[in-house]
């Protein structure tokens, strides 16, 4: 085989491993948007669990306030129990926003915000292109 056989091959192999590796860039790039996506997904969403926790986290606080000045009213008039479903609301209350709360923060965890599989798949066609370049270099 002579070299001017060789030169055409090896310029469609350059040319066809540019196109891939084009290829492959814009498919990266379109994972990229997807993941950024539903990064952006899952803060609208958590920051929306953190408003309500927040909510009623307050109604929590104003029942705990209702509760304490209807037992302080409540001295004068000992038969009345307003107290008490006052104090009995703050606890569903304060419940229901720890629970929504967590839900919020654990959907605003790094793990759920960061483009993982960007980054994995990154690394594994760096790779891929490092192998290409040196077989096409050991071929040559």
């Amino acid at each position: 085989m002579s070299d001017t056989t060789r030169v055409p091959g090896i310029a469609r192999l350059l040319h066809d491993l540019a196109e891939e590796t084009l290829d492959l860039v814009k498919a990266e790039l379109r994972l990229t948007r997807i993941e950024v996506t539903r990064s952006i997904e899952a803060i609208g969403l958590g920051t929306a669990f953190l408003a309500t926790a927040c909510v009623l986290a307050m109604l929590g606080v104003l029942s705990l306030l209702a509760g304490i000045v209807l037992l302080v009213g409540d001295q004068w008039l000992p038969a009345d129990r307003y107290w008490l479903a006052a104090l009995i609301v703050m606890v569903i209350t304060a419940v229901t926003g720890v629970v929504i709360a967590k839900r919020g923060f654990s959907l605003l965890a790094p793990r759920n915000v960061l483009p993982v599989e960007t980054a994995k798949t990154l690394k594994e066609d760096t790779q891929w292109l490092k192998r290409q370049l040196t077989s096409s270099a050991t071929s040559s």
